[in-house]
């Protein structure tokens, strides 16, 4: 973990504003650092707008490709400008992975919510989680969740995560007898691009590559390419995808900012009240842990924390954060959280909000490539899928399950999201399961009263709002 500390007189005003030195990094540092995080974290430009293109809503509304990596640039370089200018920390901001799964899969496959009104949901969860935050309490709420739910909850994202790679690999398929099971034809050249692709993407992984993921991502879209374009089959991949756009730039689309809405969010007439809160608390309570996490692990890493292993001016960053969620929703490009992949940047030396400032700049650029981002096919980011959940499946570790009492519900979380495809499935599961269980062997005190508040809302969810979803 290389720095380099300018001499003593030989301070510039960047230095100065972001107290580089003092920090013991270098402008020269920091610009590396920022180039290392925003390569390694760039996949989101591609990986989110074909999450959230997958499916159209109730209305037939199906969002635009080159629309979403617009609005996922733009959303991700305000905020980590945000991120770097108010907190001065290395950490970077984009679409959540597993929040947009949330958003696609959940608010609008199978709540039956428009896009509009779920974008406006992420809104609302980024809303309320800004004022928890100035009220201070957003740490009363982490800490009436048991640790170890806190981490399903991130492992059962990671196993939803993997799980849609390999349905949009092709690789897994409903089953007849079974609910899913392996493809008959593995022999496809479809599931050939996958298979190389994978091999790629986890080899680099393996190998520790800086930008490993967003390299596996244009690794396979060239092979993907060579096979379309021997191919004869006219249908291989969908028009535009895996052959070279007419042109590589293009003026970015913002026709999807400020399409949300919060109509019938609360009136009962697309989803019950009570299933409509228990969608928003459970993407807020996915946001909250995820960043708190992220910003303990990477800050940590980077040494910044105090003794007491607090991060200095830590309400500044999950104030930002939290704006990540409202502002994301407000231009459809999903909730935007802090990045674990901000430990990129940090591992390159980057200490300060330079690092943050220059993954910004690089998004921004990046609403200029959209035609280029089109290419991809879905068979070069699905092994980033995979390889996504596998990083967050490393936590599981760090889980006590000596104790029934926890472990149980935590399988519970991990297992019923991609089993259901429904992340708040999982966690009301965890929760509800935690506060039966804790009070049956008598612990009922050990359940926080705000635990017992979120389970009651999640049962009302799993006997009323689960009955019209059909």
């Amino acid at each position: 973990m290389a720095t380099t500390t300018a001499p003593p007189g030989a301070t510039s005003g960047l230095d100065r504003f972001f107290h580089i030195s003092e920090r013991g990094s270098s402008v020269r540092t920091e610009l590396i650092a920022g180039a290392a995080t925003w390569l390694t974290m760039a996949y989101i430009l591609v990986v989110n707008p074909q999450i959230l293109s997958a499916l159209p809503d109730r209305n037939g509304l199906q969002l635009d490709f080159k629309q979403l990596v617009t609005v996922t640039a733009l959303a991700a370089g305000v905020l980590t400008l945000a991120m770097g200018f108010v907190t001065n920390y290395p950490f970077a901001m984009a679409a959540g992975l597993g929040l947009n799964a949330f958003v696609a899969f959940t608010l609008v496959g199978a709540a039956g919510l428009s896009w509009p009104e779920a974008m406006g949901v992420i809104v609302i969860e980024g809303l309320v989680i800004a004022a928890l935050v100035l009220t201070g309490f957003r740490e009363a709420v982490l800490n009436a969740i048991p640790m170890d739910l806190k981490r399903a909850i991130g492992i059962g994202i990671g196993l939803f995560i993997a799980f849609i790679g390999l349905v949009n690999a092709g690789i897994v398929v409903p089953g007849q007898g079974t609910i899913v099971t392996l493809n008959a034809d593995l022999t496809t050249l479809n599931i050939l691009t996958f298979v190389v692709g994978f091999a790629i993407t986890g080899a680099l992984v393996a190998r520790r590559t800086k930008g490993a993921l967003l390299i596996g991502i244009v690794a396979t879209t060239i092979v993907a390419s060579i096979i379309n374009a021997i191919s004869d089959n006219p249908s291989l991949f969908p028009p535009g995808v895996a052959t070279w756009p007419d042109s590589v730039g293009q003026t970015p689309d913002f026709g999807l900012i400020g399409d949300f809405s919060f109509a019938n969010l609360f009136n009962g007439e697309v989803v019950a009240v009570a299933t409509a809160f228990a969608l928003i608390i459970s993407v807020m309570l996915s946001d909250f842990f995820d960043t708190m996490g992220t910003v303990i692990g990477v800050g940590g890493e980077a040494k910044l924390l105090d003794r007491d292993g607090r991060l200095p001016g830590i309400q500044k960053v999950l104030f930002v954060d939290s704006l990540g969620a409202a502002l994301g929703g407000a231009v459809s490009a999903s909730s935007n959280t802090t990045y674990i992949e901000s430990a990129a940047g940090v591992s390159e030396g980057g200490r300060t909000g330079l690092t943050a400032v220059v993954v910004g700049v690089l998004f921004l650029v990046s609403m200029f490539l959209a035609p280029l981002a089109g290419v991809v096919p879905s068979e070069a980011t699905a092994p980033v899928l995979v390889i996504v959940g596998y990083f967050m499946m490393t936590i599981v570790k760090d889980i006590d399950w000596t104790d029934p009492g926890s472990g149980i519900p935590v399988l519970l979380t991990m297992i019923v999201m991609p089993l259901t495809f429904s992340i708040t499935n999982g966690v009301g599961a965890g929760f509800v399961s935690y506060a039966v269980i804790r009070a049956l062997q008598g612990r009922w005190k050990d359940v926080h009263w705000l635990l017992w508040i979120v389970s009651a809302v999640f049962v009302w969810y799993f006997v009323e709002g689960l009955v019209p979803l059909g």
